[in-house]
């Protein structure tokens, strides 16, 4: 019989986590969703993925906040007894010119995209250890490679992201645990919905593949990841991106 497998997905209510979280329980896993504030969209994430079959558990905490980490890993395992699958999809953007950012705006974009993925880590890591098995994929983007004006710190927190990935691949390694990313590119969210249409064109007219990706088609890369199917893959940053880099 089957084991079915426990998946904590982080900022998991809208756009990529919340088509990760559907992908996941079209594939049969347990869930457990959440995001730092609307507890309506959490919700209705909650009805599509118990509508396709999944147990689900949504639990609204701030994750780049630890103590709130805690609270939620620990009500996790209350619930499901293990966390078989970490996703590390929560954070937030912050377009402008580096030099008009406030120290909060540094702290929040800092905190909230790569602060976020190593508490969650942290606290989800030892019942994986003990159990020599378990898989995290953080979701990155191209600028955390190559760096974006006017996104330098969200930039620098991706980065460090990145090596992050490569560096818990090493450690967790003997253990049994695979760590990877997936490198976004443009991806159709609500993140990108501030740009005009000359904007838009402007970025297409960068891709390759003459198009925006869509969270589905990352949830894909994540599900892979994630599965047995990968279980020679560990430390990669895996670029979707159109093929911009």
């Amino acid at each position: 019989m089957k084991t079915v497998k426990t998946v904590l997905i982080t900022g998991s209510s809208r756009g990529i986590g919340r088509a990760i979280a559907l992908k996941f329980a079209k594939d049969g896993c347990n869930l457990v969703l959440n995001c730092s504030k609307s507890q309506a969209e959490l919700d209705a994430v909650l009805v599509e993925v118990e509508s396709l079959g999944a147990c689900a558990v949504g639990i609204l905490a701030d994750v780049s906040v630890y103590s709130e980490c805690e609270r939620m890993v620990h009500a996790a395992l209350e619930h499901f007894g293990q966390i078989d699958i970490l996703v590390n999809n929560a954070g937030s953007a912050h377009i402008g010119l580096f030099a008009d950012m406030t120290p909060g705006d540094i702290s929040k974009t800092l905190d909230s995209n790569l602060l976020s993925a190593i508490n969650c880590s942290h606290l989800v890591v030892p019942q994986m250890v003990q159990r020599k098995s378990g898989a995290i994929v953080n979701i990155s983007s191209m600028w955390g490679s190559v760096g974006a004006s006017c996104e330098v710190v969200y930039s620098s927190a991706k980065g460090g992201l990145n090596t992050f990935t490569k560096a818990l691949a090493k450690e967790l390694g003997p253990s049994g645990i695979r760590v990877n990313a997936v490198s976004c590119g443009v991806i159709e969210t609500g993140m990108n919905a501030f740009l005009s249409a000359e904007e838009t064109a402007d970025l297409v007219d960068q891709i390759p593949l003459s198009r925006f990706g869509t969270p589905q088609e990352i949830a894909e890369v994540v599900a892979f990841l994630a599965s047995d199917s990968a279980s020679y893959i560990t430390g990669q940053i895996i670029a979707v991106d159109g093929g911009v880099i």
